[in-house]
Order: C-alpha cells, then structure tokens, then sequence
C-alpha cells in the first residue's frame, strides 16, 4: 500500500470518528430510577443534560405538600452541580492526557 492510500484511509477514518462524535453529542439517553420518580438525561457521550424529579422523589410520606417550585428548583441546583462536576472532571482528564499525549498528535474526542 502507497502512502497516497495509507493518507486518504486515514482521511477517511477520521471523517467517520467525526461524524459518529457528532451522532453521539446528537443523542438522548435516558434512564429512570424509584419507578419513575427520578429521571436523568445524558447525551450520547455520556455528559448530563438533565434531571427530572417527581414530588413523590422530593417527599414520599407526603408528595402533595410537595410544590412545583420547589420540584423545580431541586432541578435545577442537581443540573447545575452535575455540570460543574463534569466540566472539572473533563478539565482535569484533558490536563493529564496533555502531558501523556505528543504535542501536535490530535486524536479525535480526547481533547
């Protein structure tokens, strides 16, 4: 095999990483915990998108004192601290991976 081809199979592969990272941050994973009271978003690549709770996830003995502000307040404070927490943790793998990785190398969704 030539060089000419070796380059354009790479091109190529590279291509396809792009369009299955792009498929994947398109994506809606969902899972449900509690028999529906809990349900939590992420994308195809694994970063939260979101939290959904139930009044009675928020009070069981007395999910009817529960209001909806309260409900949605509690998901936002959930959301917001569950981004923080996974920008810091993909800060800190970009940090140790840059010191592993080549200057120049460029592997497609490490960095």
């Amino acid at each position: 095999m030539n060089l000419a081809n070796m380059i354009k199979q790479a091109q190529q592969v590279q291509k396809r990483l792009q369009d299955a990272q792009k498929d994947l941050a398109a994506a809606e994973i969902s899972a449900e915990a509690g028999n529906g009271a809990v349900k939590a978003v992420c994308d195809g690549n694994g970063k939260f998108k979101s939290i959904k709770l139930s009044k009675q996830a928020v009070n069981p003995e007395n999910p009817e004192s529960v209001d909806d502000e309260t409900v949605e307040m509690l998901e936002d404070l959930i959301t917001t601290a569950m981004k923080q927490a996974t920008e810091e943790a993909n800060k800190k793998m970009q940090d140790k991976m840059k010191g592993i990785v080549p200057a120049g190398v460029n592997i497609p969704g490490l960095f």
